[in-house]
C-alpha cells in the first residue's frame, strides 16, 4: 500500500468510525475469498451476481461425497434422503427471511425469473383487472405485461423522478387506489433498484393490500445486502435469487408466497411432479397442493442443500454487517466521484439517483464524461476496467425504464424507435441512437468488498481525467 493509499484509508476511518467495526469482513475475505487477491482481481458486480465462500463448496461436496441421493419423488432410501436434505432448505429459507411457514411458503424455481413467471403466467388478470409497475423494474417483472395483456387488464407504469429515480409518493397513491372492488389487481416493485440501487419504500406494501392489490416484490438485488423480514413487511409474492446472494449454486431461486394468495394462482399447465393424478384418456388432472403444484419436474436435488449451507453462511457472517460495510463503501465512493473534475472545471461523472447513501444500497450507476462534455461511451468504461483488472458493469442492466428516464427517452420516442428500426441487436440499437444511449456504468459492492477495492476503482477512474 503506498503513503496516499494509507492516508485514504486514515481518512476514511476517520469519516467512518464503524468501519473498525466490520473487520471480520476483511478476515472472511482473506479466508474465504484469497482467490480474489491472488488473481489480483477487484470484483465490482455483486449485483449481477454474488461470490461463494471455500466453505460453501466444501461442505456442499463434503455431503455429496458422503451420501447418496436419488430423485425425490419416491419412497426409497435414497429418494428420502433427497427429500429429507430439500426439505430441511426449504424450511432454512422461510427461516432466514423470518417467514412464518403456517403464512408462507418458499417454492423452488430456475431462477428469480423463473419465480417471477410463476406468478405472472398463474395470476388471474382478467378485463377490469390491473398491472401496476414501477418504470425502475427488471424486464423479468416488465414481461407479466405481456400475460395481463393477453387477459385483457390494464397495464400502468408508475413514473419516478427524473433528479433522484424514485417514486412519487402522490402518484402512488392515486395509482393504489383506483383499483375497483373485487377486480384483481397486481402491484410489482423492487425492494431495490438493480440499476440505480435506490430503494423503494417497503410500506408501499401494504398500503397496496389495503385497497385490495396483491403485492409481488422483487428482492432480488435487495437481499444480498438488506434483511428482508417478512414477518414485518408481508408481500404476497416474493422472488429471491440465491446466487446473487451468495454466489452458489447458481440455477436456483424461490418464490416465496403467502399460502392464502398463491390460492389465488391458476397455473396454465401441469408437469411431472406438480400433480396428484393425470389421466392421458380420461383427460383430467389435478394440481398437488402448495408449493409441490408449482415446482416443474424433478426439482434441482443435488443442488438445493447448497442454499442451506449458503443462508447459514450468510447468517454466520451477518447481513446487518454486510450491510453496515457496503453503506460505509457506497458513501465513500459516492462522494470521491463527485469530486472528480478535469482540469478545465468539468465533471468527469454523472451519477444517477441519490449521492448520498440513505434509501439506496450499494449499487451505484453513473456514465463518463470526457473534458469536452461529451459522454463517453459505457462499453469503452467497461473495457477499459476490464483491462485494468476491474470487473464492473455496463449496460441497462435489463431496466429499461430507468435507462430511459437517465437519457431522457419518452415512452414515443421508443415506440418510433421500434417501429422503424424492427428487431436488433441492444449493441445496434445503441449505436443508432447517435448518443442518446440508454445505459450507464454500474458499480456494486458485497460481502466480500474491501476499502482497497473502492481505492482501485477510483484509482481507475482518475485515469479517465484529463
Amino acid at each position: 500500500m503506498t503513503t496516499a493509499e494509507m492516508d485514504a484509508l486514515e481518512a476514511f476511518r476517520a469519516a467512518n468510525p464503524a468501519y473498525g467495526e466490520t473487520a471480520a469482513l476483511d478476515e472472511l475475505r482473506a479466508r474465504e475469498y484469497a482467490r480474489l487477491d491472488a488473481e489480483g482481481q477487484v470484483y465490482l458486480d455483486y449485483t449481477g451476481g454474488g461470490l461463494y465462500a471455500d466453505v460453501q463448496l466444501r461442505e456442499h461436496m463434503e455431503i455429496l461425497r458422503a451420501h447418496t441421493f436419488g430423485n425425490p419423488h419416491s419412497c426409497n432410501p435414497t429418494s428420502q434422503a433427497a427429500t429429507v436434505l430439500c426439505e430441511g432448505a426449504r424450511a432454512e429459507v422461510l427461516r432466514f427471511f423470518r417467514a412464518d411457514p403456517q403464512e408462507y411458503t418458499a417454492i423452488f424455481t430456475l431462477n428469480a425469473s423463473g419465480a417471477l413467471k410463476l406468478v405472472g403466467e398463474s395470476y388471474p388478470f382478467a378485463p377490469g383487472g390491473r398491472y401496476l409497475l414501477t418504470v425502475d423494474n427488471h424486464n423479468s417483472v416488465n414481461g407479466i405485461r405481456e400475460f395481463a395483456r393477453a387477459a385483457g387488464a390494464e397495464v400502468t407504469y408508475l413514473p419516478v423522478r427524473e433528479d433522484d429515480l424514485r417514486l412519487d409518493p402522490a402518484v402512488v397513491k392515486a395509482e393504489l387506489g383506483r383499483l375497483d372492488s373485487g377486480a384483481p389487481g397486481l402491484f410489482a416493485f423492487p425492494a431495490q433498484s438493480n440499476f440505480s440501487g435506490v430503494q423503494h419504500s417497503l410500506q408501499w406494501m401494504a398500503t397496496a393490500q389495503t385497497e385490495g392489490w396483491d403485492v409481488l416484490l422483487d428482492a432480488a438485488a435487495f437481499a444480498p445486502t438488506n434483511r428482508l423480514d417478512l414477518s414485518v413487511h408481508k408481500p404476497d409474492f416474493v422472488s429471491i435469487s440465491f446466487y446473487k446472494m451468495f454466489g452458489y449454486p447458481t440455477g436456483i431461486g424461490t418464490l416465496l408466497a403467502r399460502r392464502e394468495s398463491l390460492k389465488k394462482l391458476r397455473r396454465p399447465w401441469f408437469a411431472g411432479g406438480t400433480i396428484t393424478i393425470a389421466s392421458a384418456q380420461g383427460g383430467g388432472h389435478f394440481l398437488a397442493d402448495g408449493e409441490t403444484g408449482f415446482e416443474d419436474g424433478t426439482i434441482n436435488y443435488l443442488g438445493i442443500p447448497a442454499v442451506e449451507i449458503g443462508l447459514r453462511h450468510m447468517d454466520a457472517v451477518g447481513v446487518e454487517l454486510i450491510h453496515q460495510r457496503v453503506e460505509m463503501l457506497s458513501g465513500w465512493v459516492l462522494g470521491e466521484l463527485a469530486e472528480l473534475r478535469h482540469s478545465n472545471g468539468r465533471a468527469l461523472v454523472t451519477i444517477y439517483g441519490p449521492t448520498g447513501t440513505e434509501g439506496r444500497g450499494g449499487t451505484l450507476a453513473m456514465n463518463f464524461y470526457d473534458n469536452a462534455g461529451e459522454r463517453i461511451d459505457f462499453r469503452t468504461v467497461e473495457q477499459k476496467a476490464s483491462d485494468a483488472g476491474i470487473s464492473l458493469r455496463s449496460g441497462c442492466f435489463c431496466n429499461p425504464g430507468v435507462g430511459e428516464v437517465i437519457n431522457g427517452l419518452t415512452g414515443e420516442d421508443m415506440a418510433a424507435y421500434f417501429r422503424e428500426f424492427g428487431p436488433i441487436s441492444f449493441d445496434d440499437f445503441i449505436n443508432k441512437l447517435a448518443g442518446r444511449a440508454t445505459g450507464a456504468v454500474r458499480v456494486s459492492f458485497g460481502i466480500a468488498s474491501t476499502f482497497a477495492d473502492a481505492q482501485r476503482f477510483m484509482a481507475f477512474a482518475r485515469t479517465m481525467l484529463r
